[in-house]
């Protein structure tokens, strides 16, 4: 059973800002209609049009849509059943270890070793030739195994996979704020090349569902760190129409003051406001890696939801204030 996904859109009673940076998210996302959900009992799961067509792989996103764990939400005294697939406080083992084998069979990926990683927003990239005796650190995983299922935990964070065509390697990256400034996707792919032999032009990529910039507000401090790593990194953050014409990348970020982004305020010098909050849209920042990597646009798709406006299908960590569960982007290579 399969039907299309919802895009990204803002809250109705979002500001004009954050309805314009929706609506420009979903332009460059031509793709994200074709996503489908698949149901498989009560657990659903999301699949991607650029990865689904390869038999020799299995791919797919997970939801919070069935499952054993029990939460209570934030703002209600009920609890839900959910499909909570990380090791958190609040959850059981058993019902998380139930939970990854509805997962699995949802994926039809039963007889598949899973292997994930304890997540540090790094740059750190795992090659795996067999299943490794302790859970490794990092926010990256590579293989050309059979038998194999590669996963990343999110929850607002950005999940990528890949797919090597020619050579049969695939990829899961977790790429929260901190690895898309360390340029982890673009890292990834340059190690498969290392490994591996990978082309660009043979990879293909699926962005799983992650925090819009409809969401996702960042203080001064990360617009400072974007701008210096990144000369177009004015392009993923929402500024005001006004300000952002005729900005060079220099003007960016200026000064040293209590407010470095001189371009957000129109006031004299001493003037300034209390630093600002902008809205940071990793997954325009992502896709500029795989682009800038040569991964050919038509290769890349995008799911087009935003995990903190689609609370009812997806775990969102900021919108339900920590108290969430855990989803997986998982990829492996059939025996």
């Amino acid at each position: 059973m399969s039907t299309p996904t919802k895009t990204r859109r803002a809250k109705p009673k979002a500001s004009s800002a954050r309805k314009k940076s929706v609506r420009a998210a979903g332009a460059s996302n031509a793709s994200a209609a074709a996503w489908a959900k698949r149901v498989t009992g009560r657990v659903t799961i999301l699949v991607a049009p650029t990865l689904v067509k390869f038999p020799w792989a299995v791919h797919g996103f997970s939801t919070r849509k069935g499952g054993a764990s029990k939460l209570v939400p934030v703002h209600s005294k009920t609890a839900a059943q959910v499909l909570n697939l990380g090791f958190t406080e609040w959850d059981k083992r058993e019902a998380v270890e139930a939970n990854r084998d509805s997962f699995l069979r949802a994926l039809g990926a039963t007889k598949m070793r899973l292997i994930t990683l304890r997540q540090v927003h790094s740059d750190a990239i795992h090659l795996i030739n067999r299943i490794p005796p302790d859970t490794l650190s990092g926010d990256a995983l590579i293989t050309r195994e059979r038998g194999l299922l590669l996963a990343v935990q999110t929850a607002d964070c950005v999940p990528v996979l890949l797919a090597d065509t020619k050579r049969r390697a695939i990829a899961a990256i977790h790429a929260g704020w901190r690895g898309t400034l360390a340029r982890i996707v673009a890292k990834t792919i340059g190690r498969m090349h290392m490994e591996f032999g990978s082309q660009p032009a043979d990879i293909f990529a699926a962005i799983g569902p992650s925090i819009g910039r409809c969401s996702y507000e960042v203080g001064p401090e990360v617009a400072t760190q974007f701008s210096s790593q990144f000369a177009n990194a004015v392009e993923w953050f929402d500024v005001p129409r006004e300000l952002k014409h005729g900005l060079s990348e220099d003007q960016f970020v200026a000064g040293d003051g209590p407010n470095p982004l001189k371009w957000l305020s129109m006031m004299p010098p001493g003037h300034d406001p209390p630093p600002p909050s902008v809205q940071l849209d990793l997954i325009a920042a992502n896709r500029w890696q795989l682009l800038d990597a040569g991964v050919p646009p038509k290769n890349i798709s995008d799911s087009g939801l935003c995990t903190a406006c689609n609370t009812d299908l997806l775990f969102s960590h900021r919108r339900e204030q920590g108290r969430t569960g855990r989803m997986l982007a998982a990829i492996g290579i059939r025996e």
